[in-house]
C-alpha cells in the first residue's frame, strides 16, 4: 500500500495543489484525467520527489517501509530513497541521444544500482524483448519511432525494478498510429501485477485497465471511483464538464 496524504505544492503565488490523498494498492492501476493546468502532472511528479511538495506525507507500507513528511525537510538519503522505488515515463521520451537503445536500458542498473555489465546487459535485453524491441537493440534514438522511443523509455524504467511506475501522458507526443503499441505494452505491465499511476486522456485505456480512475481539478480530486462508475455515472459537474469535452475532442 502508499498513502499519499494532505500534498500541497505552489509555485511562487501559484497553488497548483491544494492537498491531495490517494491510497494506492500493491498491482493496482491508478489513471488520473482532468483538464489542463489541474495538476495531475505535478502531483505524478511529486510522488517522486522530481517536484517538492511544501507539505504532506508519502508513505510506502510493504518490505522495505518508508515514510517521508515533507513539511519536515526531508533529507537526501530520504528523497533518494523514495526515488528509488518508483519509475518514470515521461512524455517526450528523454531517451540518451547517443547511446542505443541498449545502452539506455544498461544505464540505471549499471550507474545507480552498481550491477555489473554482463548482468545488466542481459537483463536490458530480456526488456528490450518485453516491450516487442528485441530487435531494436543497437539502434540509435534518431533511428526509432516515437512509439519505439516511448516503448524504450518503458524498458528503461522497468530496469531498476520499481514498486510504482509512473506515466505522464505517455502517448500524448506521439501520432495516431503509434499510440496503440505503446498502450498495448501498458496494458501487458498491468496484467503483469505492476503498480501504475497513469495520467493520460485516453478513456478506451482507462476503461479496460484501470482499477481507480481519479478527476482533478483547481489542484483537488473532484471525483474518483471505478471507470464503469465514473464514466456511466458521474456525480460531479466539474467531472461531467470534462468527459463531455473529451468525448467531444
Amino acid at each position: 500500500m502508499i498513502k499519499v496524504r494532505n500534498i500541497h505544492k505552489s509555485f511562487g503565488d501559484n497553488t497548483i495543489l491544494r492537498g491531495i490523498d490517494l491510497d494506492i494498492t500493491k498491482g493496482e492501476v491508478v489513471v488520473i484525467l482532468g483538464p489542463s493546468g489541474s495538476g495531475k502532472t505535478t502531483f505524478l511528479r511529486c510522488l517522486n520527489a522530481l517536484e517538492m511538495p511544501e507539505q504532506g506525507i508519502i508513505e510506502f507500507d510493504n518490505a522495505n517501509p518508508l515514510s517521508i513528511n515533507f513539511a519536515a525537510k526531508p533529507s537526501k538519503k530520504d528523497i533518494l530513497a523514495l526515488r528509488r522505488k518508483s519509475g518514470m515515463v515521461f512524455q517526450n521520451y528523454n531517451l540518451f541521444p547517443h547511446k542505443t537503445a541498449l545502452e539506455n536500458v544498461m544505464e540505471g542498473p549499471v550507474q545507480v544500482q552498481g550491477k555489473p555489465a554482463p548482468q545488466a546487459r542481459q537483463e536490458a535485453l530480456d526488456l528490450l524483448k518485453k516491450v516487442g524491441l528485441s530487435d531494436k537493440a543497437d539502434w540509435y534514438p534518431f533511428q526509432l519511432s516515437g512509439g519505439q522511443q516511448q516503448r524504450v523509455g518503458i524498458a528503461r524504467a522497468l530496469a531498476l525494478q520499481p514498486e510504482l511506475m509512473l506515466f505522464d501522458e505517455p502517448t500524448s507526443a506521439l501520432d495516431p498510429e503509434l499510440v496503440q503499441d505503446v498502450l498495448d505494452t501498458m496494458k501487458s505491465l498491468a496484467k503483469e501485477g505492476w503498480t501504475m499511476v497513469v495520467v493520460t486522456h485516453e478513456i478506451k485505456f482507462a476503461l479496460d485497465v484501470a482499477d481507480l480512475v481519479i478527476v482533478m481539478d483547481g489542484g483537488v480530486i473532484v471525483e474518483q471511483g471505478s471507470p464503469q462508475q465514473l464514466f456511466d455515472n458521474p456525480q460531479h459537474e466539474r467531472t461531467k464538464a470534462f468527459l463531455h469535452r473529451l468525448r467531444s475532442h
